[in-house]
């Protein structure tokens, strides 16, 4: 395969040699949800494959494939995400390209339906590499970009793990959903 890394002038010789990669998070996996991650995963590469198939570049690719697992409740990315302490929703996404060395982040954001988008247009669009809360969701309407109620987010896998931990401690929460059994 032949790539070009210039911005717009990648040339692949065929699209059967890109190989994309996704993971669904680094956790142990319950068994109940394992087929639907699977699922989930094939699902994101299929369409970061798609995008690049018909004319996009590995950035747009990794965007699409990551907004897949934000639309899907099985990761704890956009839908489905973890709640932190007070029971709330806080997300949180990085993108980076290699290229330029540019990268740009997004932390603690509530109502973003895409937080991998909205990263995307911290990188693009200011001279920071991350913003926060409140600021981030703001520039998230400057951008136009999706909104999300927290309420459409939230799910009852989440609500239900929240409820599992609370009060019981931060290592408690990590041995059991970090350490396979």
């Amino acid at each position: 395969m032949f790539c070009s890394i210039e911005p717009g002038a990648i040339e692949v010789s065929s699209m059967d040699s890109i190989v994309i990669v996704v993971h669904g998070g680094a956790w142990a996996i319950p068994d109940s949800i394992v087929d639907a991650t699977r699922s989930g995963v094939k699902e994101a590469a299929r369409r970061g494959h798609e995008v690049l198939r018909n004319g996009g570049s590995a950035l747009d690719a990794v965007q699409a494939a990551v907004m897949t697992l934000e639309d899907d409740p099985a990761f704890n990315a956009g839908r489905g995400s973890t709640l932190n302490c007070n029971g709330e929703i806080e997300m949180d996404a990085l993108i980076m390209e290699g290229l330029h060395l540019g990268a740009g982040s997004v932390a603690a954001v509530r109502d973003i339906a895409h937080p991998i988008a909205l990263a995307r247009s911290v990188m693009e669009k200011t001279n920071h590499t991350m913003l926060v809360g409140r600021g981030a969701s703001e520039f998230g309407r400057e951008m136009n970009l999706s909104l999300s109620a927290t309420d459409r987010l939230l799910t009852n896998d989440a609500e239900k793990e929240f409820e599992r931990f609370k009060g019981s401690g931060y290592d408690r929460a990590v041995e059991e959903l970090f350490v396979p059994k």
